[in-house]
């Protein structure tokens, strides 16, 4: 694991952390790899039903990839076929919650996006500057944008490059929630603890359906909710649920 990143896992929630803070938790390619090893403990663990990130100290979830890394690769096509941090994310098999404590920008907004859940500070500003230095987002930027917030803010965000508050993240649908700076950790925490008290398979399933409903046409999207409905329906887990139902007790899922 980098130096540079803490990850922790206590009550079947993991919390990694991007530590940084001088550089505004930029990331280097070590704490990419260290992130690809994060993601991997999570997907292989039993004990992990959740997956907070988040940025060390009051300024910044993260300002994206170290721009004095970048001329260290050897070729364009390196550059292209790096490590990336977002790749990672993305294949976390977890339902991942961003804990966006200040500013997500470039590879950090990136990021964010790249979790399933987003929740903000008040002091959180999001922004795709990568225009004004010359070049536009490779991990998912434009994608990530349009499906949250609709083309037209999209097209404002990456053609001007300019900060956007956390009030209006909430307003355009970038983020879920916007608390107090002293809140944060503690509402990601909250809504961590809360998934992961429910069956783990079913939430990993709900996490693949919700991806195939951005992807597959309407039909093919409900057919294959139904494939996965009865896939969790099949498991230890959901006859747990039945008879904790019916014996009116809370359920003890063991991901099985």
């Amino acid at each position: 694991m980098s130096a540079h990143l803490r990850f922790e896992i206590a009550d079947h929630v993991a919390t990694l952390t991007l530590e940084r803070p001088d550089k505004l938790n930029a990331m280097t390619p070590d704490m990419a790899r260290g992130l690809v090893e994060a993601v991997a403990t999570c997907n292989s663990s039993d004990e992990v039903r959740c997956l907070i990130v988040t940025g060390a100290g009051p300024k910044a979830f993260s300002a994206g990839s170290d721009i004095s890394t970048l001329d260290a690769y050897a070729t364009p096509w390196d550059f292209r076929n790096r490590e990336d941090y977002c790749d990672a994310l993305r294949a976390c098999r977890k339902p991942v919650i961003a804990a966006i404590n200040g500013y997500a920008l470039g590879g950090g907004l990136e990021t964010a996006m790249a979790c399933d859940i987003r929740i903000a500070s008040s002091s959180a500003r999001f922004a795709a500057p990568e225009i004004k230095l010359g070049w536009i987002g490779g991990g998912g930027m434009a994608v990530g944008l349009a499906q949250s917030m609709g083309m037209s803010n999209a097209a404002l965000m990456l053609f001007t490059g300019e900060m956007v508050t956390a009030e209006q993240a909430l307003a355009w649908g970038l983020v879920s929630e916007v608390t107090s700076p002293q809140t944060l950790m503690p509402r990601a925490r909250e809504v961590a603890t809360q998934i992961a008290q429910r069956a783990p398979i079913a939430a990993e399933t709900a996490k693949l359906n919700l991806r195939a409903a951005h992807q597959m046409p309407y039909e093919k999207a409900i057919e294959y909710e139904r494939d996965l409905q009865a896939i969790c329906f099949a498991t230890e887990d959901a006859a747990e649920g039945r008879a904790a139902f019916a014996e009116r007790r809370p359920p003890v899922f063991r991901r099985r």
